[in-house]
Parts: C-alpha cells; sequence; structure tokens
C-alpha cells in the first residue's frame, strides 16, 4: 500500500535524526533554555529577517492553535474564522474549551477577505444588543488553507490592514506553511508573514520534524507573558532541545524549503494528471494537497494499491478526496499513482 493519506505518516528527515543521535549523550539546560534551541532562535530570525519577534516552540498545532488564541482573547471575546477553518472542526472543540466560541464565515475556498472582517466588526458594534453576543476579539487564518488554497501578498496586506484599523491580532496557522511558501505560485515571503501578521506558527509536524511548530509573534502585546500561558497548560517541553535541534536543522541550508518544495511539485503534477484523465477536482489546491472528486468505481480502483481521505459525498455516485503528497514522498510512488490514474 502506497499511503497518499496525510503528511505526517513518516518519522523525519534523516538530517534530524543523525543530529539528535550526535547530540544524545551531549548534556544542556531544560525548557529549551539549551545552545540548540538558541541557535534555531537566532535562525527563524534571519530567515523571517527580523531581531525584535519572540520565538517559543511548542509540540503541535492544536496545542499550538488553542495557547495562542486563549493568550489573546479576553473572556468574552472569540476568534474569526472562516467555516472551513481547521479550528472549526478538525480539533474537537479545542478552542471552545478554552471557554472562547470560533466566529464562522462563509468561504468557497478556504479564504476570508478583509471585507466580509470589516462587514462583521461593523455589525457586532452597531447592534443595540451587542453586549450579548460574543465580541469579535481577533482573526484566525490558514496558509495554506484548508482547500489548500494560498493567500496572496495582496490579500494578506488587506486582511492585515484592517485589522490593525480594528484593532484585532491577526494569526496565521502555518501548521503546512513550508508547502505554502514553495509553490510556485506564492507571492509571500516569511518575512511578509512576519510583518503583516501579529503572530503565526511554522509548522514542522508536517513538515519534516518528527514533531513541533515554531510561534512567532511579531505585535509586543501578544508577546507579553506567553511563555507563562505555555508553561500553565503543560506546553513547556522540559527535554526542549529536541524540538531546537529539529528546527536547527530544518533551517539550516535552506532544508525547510527544499523538502517541502518537492512535496509542491509531485502535488502539481498529480493535479494534472488528474485534469488531463478529465477528473474534475474541488477547489483550486496549490500546494501539497489534491481533491480530486472521483466515482464510486475510480475509488475502488485506487484503493487496492493506495491510501487516500475520503473527504466528503458529492452525490450518490460522487466522492471528494483528498491525496497529500509530504516532504518525503518519493519519485516512483507518485509516478506509479499518475500512471495508474492514467490508465484508470
Amino acid at each position: 500500500m502506497i499511503n497518499f493519506q496525510s503528511d505526517y505518516l513518516e518519522g523525519c528527515h534523516p538530517k534530524i535524526l543523525e543530529k539528535l543521535v550526535e547530540t544524545n549523550f551531549k548534556q544542556s539546560s531544560g525548557y529549551g533554555n539549551d545552545e540548540y534551541t538558541k541557535d534555531a532562535v537566532l535562525k527563524i530570525k534571519r530567515a523571517c529577517n527580523r531581531e525584535d519577534i519572540d520565538v517559543h516552540f511548542l509540540v503541535g498545532g492544536t496545542q499550538t492553535n488553542a495557547i495562542v488564541i486563549a493568550s489573546i482573547l479576553r473572556p468574552h471575546q472569540g476568534v474569526v474564522s472562516a467555516i472551513s477553518g481547521h479550528i472549526v472542526d478538525h480539533e474537537a472543540g479545542a478552542i471552545e474549551a478554552t471557554g472562547h466560541k470560533v466566529i464562522t464565515l462563509p468561504s468557497k475556498d478556504g479564504k476570508i477577505q478583509a471585507e466580509q472582517i470589516k462587514e462583521l466588526y461593523a455589525a457586532h458594534w452597531n447592534s443595540h444588543m451587542r453586549e450579548s453576543d460574543v465580541q469579535p476579539g481577533m482573526v484566525y487564518i490558514s496558509n495554506p488553507t484548508e482547500m489548500g488554497t494560498l493567500y496572496t501578498k495582496a490579500e494578506l496586506e488587506s486582511l492585515s490592514k484592517v485589522c490593525r484599523e480594528l484593532d484585532l491580532p491577526l494569526f496565521l496557522d502555518g501548521a503546512r506553511l513550508g508547502y505554502a511558501l514553495t509553490s510556485p505560485y506564492n507571492d509571500v515571503t516569511l518575512e511578509d508573514i512576519a510583518n503583516l501578521c501579529d503572530v503565526f506558527y511554522i509548522g514542522g509536524t508536517k513538515c519534516g520534524a518528527l514533531f513541533g511548530e515554531v510561534v512567532v509573534i511579531s505585535a509586543n502585546p501578544v508577546k507579553k507573558d506567553f511563555r507563562y500561558i505555555m508553561k500553565q497548560r503543560g506546553s513547556v517541553l522540559a527535554k526542549g532541545r529536541l524540538l531546537g535541534i529539529q528546527f536547527g536543522v530544518l533551517f539550516e541550508e535552506d532544508l525547510y524549503y527544499k523538502i517541502c518544495g518537492s512535496a509542491v511539485e509531485y502535488a502539481l503534477k498529480l493535479r494534472q494528471a488528474f485534469e488531463e484523465k478529465g477528473i474534475k477536482l474541488y477547489g483550486h489546491s496549490l500546494a501539497n494537497q489534491q481533491f480530486p472528486i472521483l466515482t464510486n468505481a475510480q475509488m475502488n480502483v485506487l484503493k487496492k494499491k493506495y491510501g487516500f481521505e475520503v473527504w466528503s459525498k458529492v452525490d450518490e455516485n460522487h466522492t471528494v478526496t483528498r491525496f497529500c503528497t509530504s516532504w518525503a514522498t518519493k519519485t516512483e510512488d507518485i509516478d506509479a499513482l499518475i500512471e495508474d490514474i492514467r490508465l484508470m
């Protein structure tokens, strides 16, 4: 079975394992106060071209989303998200469990626009019953989106401008950020994100690390006491060097970009193969996830040899599926899948 179900099916890039073995018996301070984590922080600051950012290391995406959002919102506030956002249906109510509502906005392609934020904000503050409603307190987006679409620089600039005018911190979920940054259709840099977002994170779990995400905070109000909140919620890893080592390796000699770029290249080849076969795709993913709409017969053929996600039913005979490439996808596996699509 060749599996395209997700992008965290394998362990980690071999260079990370080599570094972990090399440093295994070296003693270092705990809780991220070690030389490896400090080195990773410097590399990430250079990658963002910002010396004034705060950098924190956490273990997983749900944990990161819940802690960042809870650290920003006051008790009566909620977070604004696209209805398809990861925090809405894929985290077992983790945000709501912190006491905060997710305020959803409609979206066909996974993205929300600046004008929607303005309309939502105006509707709340113009309501004579506003004290009875949850107050919008911040905005959540992801890049790539849950549907694999990408925010353009112009879209991100518009969102950032509106959020700052309305005093709504902008948070970007970057669980798959490496795949967005390396798409040939992308025009946003890591520096742009650091300048336009108040806080974001760089995904490692889905982008070549064993585990781990890097929270980058550029807005001073968001920086305050963030590490206290991490500790209170059990997310300061005692053996913090395990995170520092991994990201130190990923951000050395552009490894992060190289391995993510290959995944996007394969995914776009896969998209082309489905299109050439006359198979429609759901949405217009430009990163490492592709969503072909397969007939029942086509699904049954591919299931014999490949693993993939069943995303949603279209009708009795058609289903949206998801094929996900990763930093570890092999050339021969993607070639085999493409050939089987052609022969299907």
